[in-house]
């Protein structure tokens, strides 16, 4: 098993691996996750009885309905949800109005689009240890409130009334701007959730929020994954950001999701 680096920040191509089942490799991903952030690995051909058979090595996987596969797909036919994956193009964190985050997200490529939808990760661990002394001090004891509202209007900004109500039945969540991990290292928690800046005007609040998603999302934080069918990618979602990048929505691309759940509430 060998290793090599996606970006000067963040990501690693796991290579050579013979066996998922051996508990050395399970370890060593694990390992390699938590301090680069996103594990890339190329030819398994894993059906969705292996992935989540390797998921659930990574600690336990998220079921609803019983189902632990989600398929990722912008074809409503296959995916009742397709309408709400547009917001995936923008910058965001999953489960930043739950309690408790993932820990990792699993994607296999089943079809890949002809043209973009390609992924981009950014790592808010980087990108907050090379800030500023003054503006660390800045962000330190600043808190967002996130909703599902907030990342729904970057796609729709104009909603009904109806669309209104519905994202408003979703609870809202309050974080520190800057999470101070168990492990005492410190990411930043913000994207297409993150609505305001609690006690300030909405105008510096939004400008700050701004200025902070363009800091973390540089090039020299971030790592864009061009998928390959069979590619498996795992990332930290308790310190990267990621989108996907624009598709022709009537492309087959479609990703199979398993999601890592975890055991560290937000601070």
């Amino acid at each position: 098993m060998e290793t090599k680096a996606l970006s000067p920040a963040l990501g690693v191509e796991v290579i050579g691996i013979d066996s998922l089942d051996d508990e050395a490799v399970v370890a060593r991903c694990l390992e390699a996750l938590k301090w680069r952030g996103v594990l890339l690995i190329r030819g398994l051909h894993l059906d969705d009885e292996a992935q989540v058979a390797f998921s659930r090595k990574l600690g336990p996987v998220l079921a609803p309905a019983g189902k632990e596969i989600f398929k990722v797909t912008l074809d409503p036919a296959k995916n009742p949800s397709a309408e709400y994956l547009r917001g995936t193009f923008n910058w965001h964190i999953d489960d930043t109005t739950n309690d408790v985050p993932a820990k990792a997200t699993m994607l296999t490529a089943r079809h890949v689009a002809m043209t973009g939808g390609g992924t981009e990760f950014a790592s808010t661990y980087a990108a907050y240890e090379n800030l500023p002394e003054q503006e660390r001090k800045r962000y330190d004891d600043l808190r967002v409130v996130h909703s599902f509202e907030a990342a729904q209007r970057l796609i729709e900004p104009n909603p009904t009334d109806e669309q209104l109500a519905s994202w408003r039945r979703l609870p809202t969540h309050e974080s520190s701007l800057v999470w101070e991990h168990r492990d005492g290292r410190k990411s930043l928690v913000l994207g297409a959730t993150a609505d305001h800046v609690v006690g300030m005007q909405p105008d510096e609040s939004r400008a700050l929020l701004d200025e902070l998603l363009a800091w973390t999302t540089q090039e020299r934080f971030s790592y864009s994954h061009t998928w390959e069918v069979d590619d498996v990618v795992i990332w930290d979602n308790t310190g990267m950001l990621h989108r996907a990048l624009p598709y022709d929505p009537k492309s087959e691309r479609t990703m199979h999701r398993t999601t890592i759940l975890g055991n560290e509430p937000w601070a």
